[in-house]
This record gives structure tokens, C-alpha cells and sequence, in this order.
């Protein structure tokens, strides 16, 4: 049996040393609150007095081998395990740097590692487009180049906060990551589509956002390869680049983005291989090895203060120079703080030990070095135990990974040329034959297939990498002959511009040829650079990757599904520069056709008076924006947005915007799903509450009605604040249960930089099963009732409740906003924030649920949690007013529909699940919805200032949507006490009165 399997089970695992020990965790929360408010150490002091602690404790010897990184992999079997076992115990190394492997495996072995060394080991990976670049089973997000089509930064932050979580749950502490070379040299063999682009702001902008998102999650970024690689035709993997610039070029351009860079705090910088004669003249001597471009350049003149690290010291451009150790102390002569992956960590050790003894490099020098990285492993929390969790490793990992990659592909795919309009793909045009032929893939794929579903009668061809020339002119006659248009996609080449990025030539000519002699839109699944090969192509796209999720969005772009918003980071051809792109918009809500009230039976000026509501809500803060839908039999006849986010005017509200629906989340969401497995026959609604949950069953809750719970008249308690018993007496947050970064115990998201105890899900539960139920109260609201009512739906589904809506309703619905977990799908900038809360989360609620308990359920529950923006709830809505059927699918049944949004109870208004008028509303001095709401209409307000109603009578459907708590919670009533909702939906009734 292996060294790794003998401690692989091992937990909890303390490391050696004097020096270091486990964290105390104080088990009485005041005690706890008593002792950190006590001449609290701050955080450096800490750093520096554990650094000297460490320090104090090593031989000469191990506290230089504190400064040299090896490589290590979980894939290459016990020889190489051995060997890194012998440099952990025997050289005493301060750092591991993975590469590829496995995550179970590489979490087994570090595991095992961080056991046996002395000193916690700094583990590190080079992952720039996160650990899937590395490891099998981790999805990988797209690479650099893609990154800098996109025009938003927020999806790099993203980007960069993925990896550095992803690094977080599996033990590793430093990326080196991201590339913030400028990539103007289209032939560099290196670093190519590893940049953000040629623009040098694009490259800094979207570098200092990852590395922002990185850090956030802390862990350490780090900015390569300095003073900039991206003017190469020179692999430095295998012999010394060299870069003929003066210093003023360099300046301007390539030192730009590491300038900005150490503005924003990045943690430590990489040191290329580059010969640069402008910074050291002197023959052989790399950027990494030259104390001019370390010490001069990057320490005494940018006033950088962080880990500098040296590219790999294997790497040809130092290794032909130096070995044995000496590259190592090179490297530290020149002012690098680590020496990663020397050709031997015991040879380095012994080189800079004999310099120090001949008076090379003075031994206070080194002693600061080797503290500095200290300071740094304590500072990345190494100072308490390391130990990695394996259950559901892979999963965490790939967390989010998907849905970013899908919001990076809208944002990056670019319409680089359009001449013939041929882009979005006109109905008439749909009408025609399409052929659709993948040059480069080996079998029909996703995008084929997505335009296929968009285009039923399209046919696919494939022409292989591997076909001749003699191939050609038959498969192009054929389909010049018998369709009216092709898309052409490519796939499968090289992403490095070696042997024209791996195309043949049949694959180029037969490209051509499609695109000189009939209407073509060809899409490049790959390295932008090579769509110099087609420039004179009347319709191109650059898609950047060629994965399934890339194919699915290039498919909804040219058929006007998507409209294209990216712009291309390098120039392609001499004709399409850095920056092209034609962008547009499109109308992504085409499932709700449009007409004007004249045609709807309405009246045009009565409803203008909408206007004049919103306008006042604004003006007298009872909410700072707002987006209003109407439709009147099936079509929109009123469809408008009104002010801002915030009050500060900074962004607008639009149609896209989404908004946290509060509990209108009970219909939209919890009730369709019980309606769905009413019709199923899975649900009973007079059966009771222990029938479906097993774990009430021994509670008083057991026995309550199904019916009951949708009506609000079990018996429930209104309300249960859980939040309050996780706060400290002054109101803060209990730092046992929350965390401010994720871990394996702490996953529960419930703001940023706010996460929390796994187990206390169970410790709310048990204050629902155990509170107080009063079964003679009559109708009492709760969000209690439909907290059962959403576990209900994941107990007969198997599914989380957020999936099971997505994919019985949402998805085949085509919504393209309706959702949970607004944040893992769409940029901030789509998200309206919520509120600034003071009583729990202490920040801005934004794209996280407002609700305290459904944040505490992770964000997804049945009373709250739905985001949505007006359009798509629109649709939710007109399906159920269409007796449950929508564009031809029925979803829910006639009868059922009429059943729940009935009045079924004798002591309240309520419906099953639904909201209805007051039954006296006619008299009423203050009518609820409406004075003219029908007795059939139903629907629901959300506490954030939200409403949806639907009135079968009239054919009315309204949609308000706003964020009235905001800025400082609920007690901001004036959308309520100047009953702006109940006005503009009467004025809809007086519209269509008016026409009569």
C-alpha cells in the first residue's frame, strides 16, 4: 500500500513545530465576543509575530528552502511521489506547485504532504482559466482572450472569484494567475490567447478584475509575466526570448497593466524569461535573473511591495544559462522572494547558502525574504490547520462554473461582420433550405443541433480535418445546387498560430469557396486570430471556444434569440482591428406579441395616467424605479420602466432588469410546482403534512392539511426571525456560524462575504417543527406554510426546488431572467439591488434574496428567493390565464387552474396559494387589488414591492415590479399608503372601459 493511501483517511491533522498550532474556538459566544473586543493584536503584527515564530524555529538551511517551490502531480504514480516527499522532509521546501492530476487525488496528496512538513507548505497551481486547465473532472472556464471580448468587467471579477474558490476548496492558496501580457504580436507561440487582448486598458481593466475576484476569495493572484510577454515570437519554454524595444515603448505599453496592477493590490508578480536590452544590457541574462528589471525596475521604481515570483526556472530561457542551483540563486540575487520549480530544491539551497558565506548576498537579506514569506503563508491563513475535505469535491469545484461560462459566451461572441444583414436570420430566410457544414469536427455537434431546433429543415454535413482537397467540389456543388444559404462553422483547431493554427488547406478552401458563391454566416469556434484566413467573408463571428455551451449561445445569436454585444480583443485582419464588433439589441420577449391600445380595445390617454403614478411614486420616495407590464388578451399594451436602481440616478431600469420578487416567489414558483403534482396525482390535497415529510412526523405538525397550508389557516406561526439567535448581543454577526469566506463547513451563502454553518439548516428546521401551532387562529399569512410547501415539492421531485421550476416551467417557457440565485446567472449589472440592511446582513442586498430565512436556506425556498424582471412573469401569468396552456404547451391543467385560483376558503379572500380581491371589495373605501378586479382574479404582492395579477374576466394581465425597500428596509410603506399598485391597475380597467 502506498505512503498516500495510509494517510489519506487521516483528519483533522495538526501540523508539527513549536511555532504553529490549531486555532481556539471559543464555544461560549459572549466569551467569545468579551475576548476579541480585548487588546485585539492587529492583523500584520499577527502575521509578522507568527513569521518570527516560524522563523525562530528553522535551521539556516530550512529557512532558505522556505523561499524554493517544487513541481508536484497526482497523476505521474510513487516514484513521483517519493520524490516530493524527500524534498518536503529532507530540503524542507516551502511550497508545492500542482500540475495535472486529479482533484481528489491532488486533495489526497496535499493532505498528506501538509502532514509531514515542518512548516505549512504554500501550495500553489498555474490554473489561468481555473483548475480544469490542470485537472480531470473540473470544468474550465474560458480562457483570457474570450474574457477581453466582453465589455463588462464584472464577468472577470466573476471569473477571477470562481477561481479562487475553486483553488479555496481544494487547498490551494496562490494562482498564477491571471496573464497580464498585452498581446500585440499575433505569432507570440506562447502567450497568444492567454491575454485579454492587444488594447493595453482592455488588458488592465479585465486583469485587475480577476485579480479583484481572486483575492476576494481569498486567495493570492498574481500578475505575469513582468515586464510583459506578449511581443514573442519566442517560446521562453524553450530558448530566451528576446524584446528589442526602447524603454519608453516599454513603458507606454507593456508596463502599463502591471502598473495598474500593483494599484489594485495584487499579491505577488511573475518574472518572465525575456532578454530585454533595454532594461540589462548585459549578454544572457534573463528579465528573471537581472537585478535591474526586479529590483531597479519593479521594487525601487513601481514601489512594488509584494511576493515576487520567477517564471519557472526549468523553462529554456534560464535553464541553457544556469543548473544545479544556480539558476536559484541568480534569481535571488536579483530580488525574487520565491524560486519556483529549480532544477534541484537541494542544490539551490546549498548554492545561496555558500553565496551568503562569500559575501554575494548579505544574510539579513535572505532573513527578510524568507519572513516576507512568512508573512505571506500566514496571511493566506496557513497559520491554522490544512486539511481538505473530499466529499462532494468535484461538485463544489464545478459550482457555477456552467452558468458562468454561458453569461462570458453571451457577453464575448462578436459579430465581426455583417455585410449582407444577413445576421439575425429572417423568417423569411428560415423559410429557405439551410445547410449547416462543421469544417474541422469529426461528427455532428451541439451548434449543428441548436440550428437544427432553430431551423427543423436544415442538414448537417461535416468535412473533416483529415479530407482532401478532391473532396471539395462535389460537397460544395451539392449544396450551392440544393440550399439557399450555409452556415459554416469551425472547429477543432489549434489555438497556437504554428502551421496556420493547425487548418489545412482543404479546410480554408472549402470555407472560401462556400463564401464566394452563396450567402454563408461563418462562425470561428476557436482563437480569433485565425479569421485571418477569411476576411473577405461577408458574414463572420467569433465565438472564441468550442465547447457545448459556446455552440448553444453562437446558435442563438444568429437566430436572433442573443444579440451580440462583444468586440474582438486583436486585430484580425487589416480591415478588422482591435475593437470591432457590431453590437445590438434584440427583443428577447417575442413569447408576448405587442399591440397598441387602439387595436387592445383601450384607451391611449387613460392609460398615460400610469405614467403619472410612477412618476410620483419616484418623486415622493416610495420606491427608486419600477418596470410596469400590462397585457390585454395575450398582448402587451402597456410597457414601461421608470426610474433608476438607487436614488443616486446612476443606472436605469430596463426591461432587462430583475428584481427580487419577495413573496411572489408562492405562485410564481412553490405553486405551480404543487399544481404541477396535483395533475400528477402525486399530491392529495386533503392529505396531511407527514404523509409527504417524514421528518414531522412525531410533531404537531403532522397532521396538518395540505388544503390548510395553502390557505394560510393551518395554523402556523407569521413569521420566525431565525437570523436573530446567530447575532451577538451588539447585533453583529456570530463568527462560529458565519464565515466571510466559503469552506467545506461554511457554504451556505447568505450575502457577500457571508457564509454559514452547513449544520444550521437543521437548527431552523427544528425551530419551524417546533414552534407554536394554534389551529383555532383562523387565516394567519405565514411563510411558514409555504417553507413546508416548497420541502414538500423537493420530497416528491427528488430535484431542489429552484431546479424543478427551471425545468418544468422556465426553461421550456423560454424566460429568460425567472430564476433563484440571481448572482450565478447574471452580471450585478442586471440585478437591482434590494435594500441596505442593518438589522442582519449589514451591507447591500444585492442579487442575494432579502428575505432573512430564505437566505439562510441558501437563497432558494418556498416563500422567497425568485428573481425575475416584468416580461417574463408576464408569461407566467397569461399561461395561467390561458387556462395553463402557452404557445401550444399545455402545462398545467383547465380544471386545476380553475380550482387553486378559486376562492376556497370561508374565513379569508385566499385562493390555493393565490391571492385574491376581498370578497366585499365593491364596498370597501380602500379596494384591494382593484375597485374593478372581477371576483375571478388572483395573483400576489412581494414585500420588496412587487405585484402580478390576473383578471380571466377582463383579459387583463399587471406586471409591477420595484425595489421600494430600498435604501433602508420596510419601513419605507408610501407605495402602500399612496396605493400606487391599486391606481395604475384601476387605470387599466378605465382604459378598456373607456374604449367600449
Amino acid at each position: 500500500m502506498s505512503k498516500v493511501l495510509l494517510v489519506a483517511g487521516l483528519t483533522g491533522l495538526l501540523m508539527t513545530g513549536s511555532a504553529i498550532s490549531a486555532p481556539h474556538i471559543f464555544k461560549d459566544k459572549k466569551k467569545h465576543k468579551k475576548e476579541t473586543t480585548r487588546a485585539v493584536t492587529p492583523p500584520q503584527d499577527r502575521a509578522a509575530q507568527w513569521a518570527d515564530s516560524v522563523f525562530q524555529s528553522l535551521t539556516p538551511e530550512e529557512r532558505i528552502a522556505q523561499l524554493i517551490m517544487i513541481r508536484a502531480h497526482s497523476n505521474l504514480g510513487q516514484d513521483h511521489i517519493d520524490a516530493v516527499v524527500k524534498d518536503i522532509q529532507d530540503n524542507k521546501v516551502g511550497g508545492l506547485i500542482f500540475f495535472q492530476g486529479g482533484p481528489v487525488r491532488q486533495a489526497n496528496l496535499t493532505n498528506y504532504y501538509q502532514s509531514i512538513s515542518k512548516v505549512p507548505l504554500l501550495v500553489a497551481i498555474d490554473g489561468e482559466w481555473g483548475l480544469g486547465m490542470r485537472l480531470d473532472s473540473v470544468i474550465s472556464l474560458p480562457r483570457n482572450m474570450m474574457i477581453g471580448a466582453v465589455q463588462d468587467t464584472t464577468l472577470a471579477y466573476d471569473a477571477g472569484k470562481i477561481m479562487g474558490e475553486q483553488c479555496k476548496r481544494l487547498g490551494i492558496h496562490l494562482d498564477f494567475a491571471p496573464d497580464m501580457d498585452v498581446n500585440n504580436n499575433p505569432a507570440n507561440p506562447v502567450i497568444n490567447d492567454r491575454s485579454f487582448g492587444e488594447n493595453k486598458y482592455t488588458v488592465a481593466r479585465m486583469g485587475v478584475a480577476t485579480i479583484r475576484g481572486m483575492q476576494d476569495a481569498g486567495i493570492m493572484a498574481c500578475a505575469k509575466h513582468f515586464p510583459g510577454h506578449g511581443d514573442t515570437n519566442v517560446d521562453s519554454h524553450l530558448d530566451l526570448p528576446t524584446i528589442n524595444k526602447t524603454r519608453a515603448q516599454l513603458d507606454s505599453l507593456e508596463l502599463y497593466p502591471f502598473r495598474e496592477a500593483i494599484a489594485a493590490g495584487v499579491g505577488s508578480i511573475m518574472i518572465a524569461h525575456l532578454y530585454i536590452p533595454a532594461i540589462d544590457k548585459k549578454p544572457n541574462t534573463p528579465t528573471s535573473i537581472s537585478y535591474n528589471a526586479v529590483t531597479k525596475l519593479l521594487k525601487n521604481e513601481l514601489g512594488y511591495k509584494g511576493l515576487i515570483v520567477t517564471d519557472a526556472l526549468e523553462m529554456k530561457g534560464i535553464a541553457k544559462f544556469y543548473t544545479k542551483g544556480q539558476e536559484s540563486l541568480q534569481s535571488l540575487l536579483a530580488g525574487n522572494d520565491l524560486m519556483i520549480l529549480p532544477s534541484t530544491a537541494a542544490g539551490s539551497v546549498d548554492a545561496i547558502k555558500k553565496a551568503i558565506k562569500a559575501g554575494k548576498i548579505d544574510q539579513d537579506e535572505v532573513d527578510a525574504r524568507v519572513k516576507k514569506v512568512l508573512r505571506a503563508k500566514y496571511n493566506l491563513g496557513l497559520w491554522k490547520p490544512q486539511h481538505i475535505d473530499t466529499n462532494n469535491l468535484a461538485a463544489d469545484l464545478n459550482a457555477g462554473t456552467d452558468s458562468l461560462r454561458r453569461r462570458i459566451a453571451e457577453a464575448a461572441i462578436t459579430l465581426v461582420r455583417n455585410d449582407k444583414k444577413l445576421v439575425p436570420f429572417s423568417p423569411a430566410m428560415t423559410q429557405q433550405k439551410l445547410a449547416v457544414i462543421a469544417v474541422g469536427a469529426d461528427a455532428s455537434n451541439t451548434f449543428q443541433q441548436a440550428v437544427k431546433a432553430y431551423k427543423p429543415g436544415a442538414d448537417v454535413f461535416v468535412f473533416t480535418s483529415r479530407q482532401p482537397i478532391e473532396h471539395i467540389a462535389a460537397i460544395v456543388s451539392r449544396i450551392q445546387r440544393d440550399y439557399q444559404a450555409a452556415i459554416i462553422s469551425l472547429h477543432d483547431y489549434s489555438r497556437r498560430p504554428a502551421n496556420n493554427f493547425g487548418l489545412s488547406m482543404a479546410e480554408r478552401l472549402i470555407v472560401r469557396q462556400l463564401q464566394s458563391e452563396m450567402p454563408t454566416a461563418t462562425v470561428a469556434f476557436g482563437n480569433p486570430y485565425a479569421l485571418q484566413y477569411f476576411c473577405d467573408a461577408s458574414t463572420l463571428v467569433a465565438a472564441y471556444e468550442d465547447d457545448s455551451t459556446t455552440q448553444q449561445v453562437a446558435a442563438d445569436l444568429l437566430f436572433g434569440k442573443l444579440g451580440p454585444s462583444g468586440k474582438l480583443p486583436v486585430t484580425v485582419c487589416p480591415g478588422l482591428p482591435s475593437g470591432t464588433g457590431i453590437t445590438y439589441q434584440v427583443n428577447q420577449f417575442t413569447a408576448l406579441p405587442a399591440t397598441t391600445p387602439k387595436d387592445a380595445g383601450m384607451d391611449e390617454q387613460t392609460l398615460a395616467k400610469i405614467d403619472g403614478y410612477a412618476n410620483e411614486m419616484i418623486a415622493r420616495g416610495a420606491a427608486p424605479g419600477a418596470q410596469v407590464l400590462a397585457l390585454k388578451n395575450g398582448k402587451i399594451v402597456y410597457d414601461r420602466c421608470f426610474g433608476h436602481y438607487e436614488y443616486n440616478k446612476a443606472t436605469p431600469v430596463s426591461p432587462q432588469s430583475i428584481y427580487d420578487l419577495a413573496s411572489v416567489t408562492k405562485v410564481c414558483a412553490t405553486t405551480l410546482s404543487v399544481m404541477h403534482l396535483y395533475d400528477e396525482g402525486k399530491l392529495n390535497l386533503d392529505a396531511t403534512l407527514g404523509v409527504y415529510l417524514p421528518s414531522v412526523l412525531g410533531t404537531d405538525k403532522a397532521g396538518l392539511r395540505i388544503r390548510d397550508i395553502l390557505l394560510h389557516q393551518a395554523g402556523l406561526v407569521a413569521f420566525i426571525p431565525f437570523y436573530k439567535e446567530t447575532l451577538y448581543p451588539d447585533g453583529s454577526p456570530d463568527t462560529i456560524l458565519y464565515h466571510k469566506i466559503p469552506d467545506p463547513s461554511h457554504t451556505i451563502r447568505v450575502a457577500d462575504n457571508m457564509y454559514m454553518e452547513n449544520t444550521y439548516v437543521d437548527s431552523i428546521w427544528k425551530k419551524i417543527l417546533d414552534s407554536k401551532l394554534s389551529p383555532h387562529q383562523g387565516y394567519v399569512y405565514s411563510d411558514c406554510d409555504f417553507i413546508f410547501l416548497g420541502k414538500i415539492v423537493e420530497q416528491l421531485t427528488g430535484k431542489k426546488l429552484n431546479e424543478y421550476v427551471k425545468e418544468t416551467f422556465y426553461a421550456p417557457m423560454g424566460l429568460a431572467t425567472t430564476g433563484f440565485l440571481p448572482r450565478e446567472r447574471f452580471s450585478l449589472s442586471e440585478i437591482v439591488p434590494t435594500e441596505h440592511e442593518y438589522t442582519f446582513r449589514m451591507q447591500q442586498l444585492h442579487g442575494d434574496v432579502h428575505d432573512p430565512g430564505a437566505a439562510m436556506f441558501g437563497g432558494v425556498s418556498g416563500h422567497a428567493g425568485l428573481f425575475s424582471n416584468a416580461h417574463d412573469l408576464g408569461v407566467i401569468m397569461q399561461m395561467l390565464l390561458n387556462k395553463g396552456s402557452f404557445n401550444g404547451v399545455q402545462y398545467i391543467k383547465p380544471e386545476t387552474i380553475d380550482l387553486f385560483t378559486a376562492y376556497n376558503s370561508k374565513i379569508s379572500r385566499r385562493g390555493l396559494g393565490f391571492d385574491k380581491p376581498e370578497k366585499d371589495n365593491v364596498s370597501r373605501r380602500e379596494p384591494y387589488p382593484a375597485k374593478s378586479a372581477s371576483a375571478a382574479t388572483f395573483g400576489h404582492t412581494g414585500y420588496t414591492g412587487t405585484c402580478v395579477w390576473a383578471d380571466p374576466e377582463s383579459g387583463l394581465v399587471f406586471i409591477f415590479l420595484s425595489n421600494r425597500v430600498y435604501p433602508n428596509g420596510g419601513a419605507n410603506t408610501k407605495l402602500s399608503t399612496l396605493h400606487i399598485r391599486e391606481k395604475m391597475l384601476e387605470t387599466l380597467y378605465e382604459a378598456a372601459a373607456s374604449r367600449k
